[in-house]
């Protein structure tokens, strides 16, 4: 069964909790205190995001929580290197050339489309799914 918005936003939100706050506080002990450049915390964060799904076959610490994964369509294997990369580098490219405009057109495709997939998704030929 494909996975929608709200257990999507549920897993993001866990990550934001459990990586995200963790990794701030990391990122400013070890640069010495928190300054307007937290390249330290975006870096670490985008390496959780494109590598973590790779090696844990499709989750990240807030997907396993919630249930859910990503998968690639076609076959229905786990998201190689090739696959986050699209996923997340070409997405967030859409996202910030458009100014966050795609972003709410992904949150309404995910919210309304039968397939439940976003840009990204379509991107990097992939879905989110709950595990069995």
């Amino acid at each position: 069964m494909k996975a929608g918005f709200w257990i999507r936003l549920g897993a993001m939100l866990l990550d934001a909790i459990i990586i995200g706050i963790p990794l701030s506080i990391l990122s400013s002990v070890m640069t010495g205190g928190y300054s307007s450049d937290e390249y330290l915390t975006d870096l670490l964060s985008f390496l959780y995001s494109l590598l973590v799904p790779i090696m844990w076959d499709g989750y990240t610490i807030g997907k396993r929580i919630c249930g859910i994964k990503i998968r690639k369509v076609f076959d229905h294997s786990s998201p190689g290197f090739g696959t986050m990369l699209l996923r997340n580098v070409i997405g967030g490219i859409i996202y910030g050339l458009t100014f966050g405009i795609a972003v709410i057109i992904s949150a309404f495709m995910v919210g309304l489309r039968e397939d439940k997939r976003s840009i990204h998704d379509f991107i990097a030929g992939t879905e989110v799914v709950y595990d069995k």
